[in-house]
């Protein structure tokens, strides 16, 4: 009967595992303190200090870090900028006085333009300028030849085909190397077609108008 009672105890009174998987957990860990002691001490000493450490480290690295344009550069380009300005303050000093009907003041701005800035690619806006100015108070032949040079240079530049079309008819007697030139010009911008519009917003003097005026008319 003893030992039948014994047989019988209940389920709860059985010895648990527990102890046993602790014993397995603690020996674990044990075995793997040496690896992180090992990971520990291969991190470098900067590690251990991450907030000062880091901010200082990337404030150092900003301050360290390469710049490709050179002082001499960048003396350069301010220099060139401001020749840049200067040339386009002249350029459209010479248009405002052209547009008050004044090519003397403004074949002087443009010639100017032209004799400091000419390595400047916009210079050759004003040489169109200069050959209009030219062709009011000036050479007229130095006017067509300045014309057609930038019509070369300009290709394309529908104001400088216009009034080349404009000079040779009246001037050299040429009308099919006109109509070549007003061709291109009136393809790019028909506009040029109407004396109003050179008169009043391309600003041309009136000699140049009249001459416009004999070719379209074929007078």
């Amino acid at each position: 009967m003893v030992c039948a009672c014994r047989a019988s105890l209940p389920i709860s009174h059985l010895p648990k595992q527990k102890p046993k998987a602790r014993i397995i957990q603690n020996c674990l860990n044990k075995a793997s303190l040496p690896n992180r002691r090992l990971f520990l001490l291969s991190l470098p000493l900067s590690s251990y200090l991450i907030f000062p450490v880091f901010s200082s480290y990337a404030t150092a690295t900003t301050q360290s870090q390469y710049d490709p344009v050179t002082e001499s550069e960048r003396d350069a380009s301010a220099l060139f900028s401001e020749r840049v300005s200067q040339a386009v303050e002249l350029l459209e000093k010479g248009r405002e006085l052209q547009a008050q009907g004044d090519f003397n003041g403004a074949l002087q701005y443009f010639s100017q333009v032209i004799e400091s800035y000419k390595d400047l690619a916009f210079s050759e806006y004003a040489r169109v300028g200069r050959a209009l100015a030219l062709y009011e108070v000036g050479d007229r032949e130095e006017a067509i030849a300045e014309m057609e040079d930038v019509s070369i240079s300009l290709k394309g530049y529908p104001e400088v085909h216009a009034a080349l079309a404009a000079a040779l008819y009246a001037d050299k007697h040429a009308p099919l190397l006109a109509e070549n030139q007003f061709t291109i010009a009136t393809l790019l911008d028909p506009q040029f077609t109407d004396l109003s519009y050179v008169r009043d917003t391309k600003h041309w003097p009136p000699s140049l108008v009249s001459s416009l005026k004999h070719f379209i008319t074929l007078s």
